[in-house]
């Protein structure tokens, strides 16, 4: 079994499991309008992939991340009680299955996909998961046809969106996008609100870029702005800001513990991240979370030392 899908079979099982414990209803995304236009889509009742951001209007239909292929029909619903249009561009914000899973159904019918330079080239490498659970070159049309370095700009319905890059932060290939004139961003998963993140190290991920990458975004918001991240819910500048104090509080405790000389097991025996359990959930528990920032430690004190 792939990496990627021990990720995506990880994830939907926690989700699973909390929605049949607490017998929500069947899967489906609520819509939260953030702005003229501009609605966010959050999943309910199970694992149904990252947020979504949809801006609509005159000037046509922008999709930003598209989910997976089991979500695929509750997505179009979703879709079609904002609006009957297809989609005319996609944003792709990483490369990550739960949110590029219908990459491939948007392209064919029509959609322009739009990512950062290095999710293409991610993609065009390591290719995609398929219905088998084994690697393929990824389809032709689920690949990004318009992509950027540093950033572009979107002048469409009414909105100003600043898509931009943020380098190996929860992937090499991350975008976030700012609404500008609405005061709305959308972080992908360089943002994983009151739940602790994922950095994917084997994809060009890392601790301090993760970290830099929030204080990037901080820069730009204010308390009014609203922040859509990659999974959780809608955030605003204070749930950054704790997500921040969270990532660097666990990077210096478990660093002392590293210039110590201790080994991973025994940090983990230590349980220093014990006062952040309530962040913890089925897919990053505290001891992943533990392994992870030992694991982003010792990268970064590496490429110092290069």
């Amino acid at each position: 079994m792939s990496f990627y899908r021990l990720i995506l079979l990880s994830i939907i099982l926690s989700f699973s499991v909390s929605a049949k414990e607490s017998k929500e209803v069947a899967m489906s995304w609520d819509a939260i309008k953030v702005a003229d236009n501009l609605y966010m889509l959050i999943g309910v009742g199970g694992f149904t992939g990252g947020n979504l951001a949809i801006s609509v209007g005159y000037d046509g239909v922008v999709l930003i991340d598209d989910a997976m292929p089991s979500t695929l029909d509750i997505m179009n619903k979703a879709l079609k009680e904002i609006t009957p249009n297809s989609i005319d561009f996609l944003i792709n914000t990483h490369v990550h299955g739960d949110h590029t899973g219908n990459n491939e159904v948007m392209g064919k019918k029509g959609a322009w996909i739009v990512a950062q330079q290095n999710m293409r080239r991610h993609l065009l490498s390591k290719g995609v998961q398929g219905a088998d659970g084994k690697m393929m070159d990824a389809p032709k049309k689920s690949l990004p046809v318009v992509t950027f370095s540093q950033s572009m700009d979107f002048h469409l319905n009414g909105l100003d969106a600043h898509v931009f890059h943020l380098p190996h932060a929860h992937t090499d290939g991350d975008a976030a996008v700012h609404f500008t004139n609405v005061n709305v961003i959308h972080m992908g998963d360089t943002l994983f609100n009151k739940i602790f993140p994922f950095i994917d190290f084997g994809s060009g991920g890392s601790l301090d870029g993760y970290i830099e990458a929030q204080k990037t975004v901080l820069g730009l918001v204010d308390e009014n702005t609203k922040i859509i991240p990659g999974h959780g819910v809608l955030a605003n500048k204070k749930d950054l800001e704790n997500s921040i104090a969270m990532l660097e509080d666990a990077r210096a405790i478990i660093g002392k513990l590293v210039d110590e000389g201790k080994t991973q097991e025994e940090v983990l025996k230590l349980n220093p991240l014990a006062k952040y359990d309530a962040w913890s959930w089925g897919f990053i528990t505290t001891e992943k979370m533990t392994k992870q920032i030992y694991k982003g430690v010792i990268l970064n004190g590496d490429l110092g030392n290069k």
